[in-house]
């Protein structure tokens, strides 16, 4: 199942980016607390609503209990209709009146209103062990029916004033008798609030008294330990969410940064490296990262094959001479006496020779460095001035050079010592080889320049050719051939992101360079 789920993942998981990614996280880590917030204030508004309503549900019953206890009452004029009531009261904009003050003086109450409250005192009773709402009957003048207050007056709250014009009303006000202190208390804004509800009742269609009852919300944290499964349900839902997130930046940054880190240790040591595949659940940019390591990683292997390949060809190729300055060097110690002048001269001319090859690949191999070694830079130049120079150059009796140049400037992101080094070397062989004339056509292209030569000389052996950019391959090592200035030529076109490369030809060598345009 496990496995399964994983798979429907990664078919199925959009590419997103790094900074998608953290910004998402931390966005909704930062929108967590909020969401607390939001919580507790639409809970706690729940749960003076839950008050209000059930304040509407009491009074509505006492309100029926005391028209049905009252003097006069008429059965059959009771009204079947049937309309629920809502609460009113909302914390973000109800507002929130003073305590309630204290009643004032006025005269004596309705006797009807009277003969009711007796009758029902028992039920009032009763209903307030059980719900703790505090129950006042008033007439309908607003003055208070029974108890110590007796007599006096609250037809001035606004409650109480809606109830006498017929309609239920119900308030917030301050409650300065509670003295609740909780350690959640400040959390909640209806920690010192009370509730005030006035419904009036109705006797023969007329308003003959009003029912005036208050109570305080649940306090914050009885609501929270009553709904604790509810919540404990939310926070395990905020806690799977948290996770998800540290899955996903586990899968999309960590462990493949982990992975790249362990390769790179064993790239670093020198030990084989298997590139680790793309994660497909990674962010874009490590994906990208991957790709990069996977590019360089190949890049270091080819060096490094390079450079042995390179050490190995180094050595044999000054072995020789080396081999032979000494061999020199020892019948010239060992039998300077005996021998004639003519055979110390043989034996010293070769000596020289030997020497002469050896600086000669020592010239070449700083060549070589220094063209590998040369960075890609923005250096551009002219190619037809260069062209013009080398063909002033090299042409001689015996040997033409013909040039097929663009009618329009043919400018090239390489510099023109790479290009006059280049092509110069490429003539000079074909010179060398017994060619008798070259051709350089230079053609625009879209994406570059092309540059074709061509010579009629006797060619090269396709088995050859395969091995011509070879550091230290060549054809002429008896007229002193080094077999570095194709291998220069590549390397100096490779950081310039040109190309070279040899074509076949029926007649003579024809060979292809690709330059890209400024």
């Amino acid at each position: 199942m496990i496995a399964w789920a994983k798979a429907l993942a990664k078919r199925h998981w959009p590419r997103l980016g790094l900074r998608a990614i953290l910004l998402s996280t931390f966005i909704l880590i930062a929108l967590l607390p909020g969401f607390g917030a939001l919580f507790l204030r639409v809970y706690e508004n729940t749960l003076v609503r839950q008050t209000e309503s059930e304040l509407i549900a009491e009074s509505a019953a006492l309100a029926a209990a005391t028209a049905v206890n009252w003097p006069g009452f008429v059965p059959d004029r009771i009204k079947e209709s049937y309309q629920p009531e809502p609460p009113s009261i909302d914390l973000r904009g109800s507002s929130i009146l003073p305590e309630r003050p204290a009643p004032a003086a006025a005269g004596p109450v309705d006797p009807a209103a009277g003969t009711a409250a007796a009758r029902i005192a028992p039920i009032f009773a009763q209903t307030t062990r059980t719900t703790l709402a505090s129950v006042l009957l008033l007439d309908a003048h607003g003055r208070i029916v029974a108890g110590p207050l007796a007599g006096r007056s609250y037809a001035t709250l606004p409650e109480v004033a809606a109830a006498l014009r017929g309609a239920p009303a119900t308030t917030l006000r301050h409650n300065a008798d509670d003295h609740r202190s909780f350690p959640v208390e400040w959390l909640s804004r209806s920690a010192d609030l009370r509730l005030h509800h006035a419904r009036p009742i109705f006797v023969n269609g007329r308003v003959a008294g009003v029912l005036l009852l208050s109570r305080s919300p649940p306090a914050l944290y009885m609501g929270l330990y009553a709904d604790a499964g509810k919540i404990a349900f939310g926070f395990a839902i905020i806690l799977g969410i948290v996770i998800v997130l540290s899955g996903i930046l586990s899968r999309g940054i960590v462990r493949p940064i982990e992975r790249l880190g362990a390769a790179t240790r064993d790239l670093a040591r020198g030990a084989a490296v298997d590139v680790p595949a793309q994660p497909e659940m990674a962010a874009v940019e490590i994906q990208a990262l991957y790709a990069d390591f996977a590019v360089m990683a190949a890049a270091i292997e080819r060096r490094s094959r390079y450079l042995r390949d390179f050490a190995h060809a180094v050595s044999h190729e000054f072995k020789t001479p080396l081999a032979g300055i000494r061999g020199a060097v020892e019948l010239l110690q060992d039998h300077h006496a005996t021998m004639s002048d003519a055979e110390r001269r043989r034996f010293l001319g070769n000596a020289a020779v030997d020497a002469e090859r050896l600086a000669l690949l020592v010239t070449r191999l700083l060549e070589l460095a220094r063209a590998d070694m040369t960075p890609v830079g923005s250096e551009t130049s002219d190619l037809s001035p260069s062209l013009r120079r080398l063909a002033d150059a090299y042409s001689v009796p015996g040997f033409a050079i013909e040039l097929v140049l663009p009618p329009s400037p043919a400018v090239v992101a390489t510099p023109a010592a790479t290009t006059e080094t280049v092509i110069g070397a490429l003539i000079d062989n074909s010179r060398r080889a017994g060619a008798q004339s070259c051709t350089i056509v230079a053609t625009l292209l879209a994406e570059g320049i092309r540059i074709d030569l061509t010579d009629d000389g006797p060619g090269i052996a396709p088995a050859d050719g395969e091995r011509l950019f070879e550091p230290f391959f060549t054809t002429r090592r008896a007229e002193g051939g080094t077999g570095l200035g194709l291998a220069i030529a590549r390397s100096l076109l490779d950081a310039s992101n040109g190309t070279i490369r040899l074509e076949k030809s029926a007649i003579g060598a024809h060979f292809v360079i690709e330059l890209p345009r400024a």
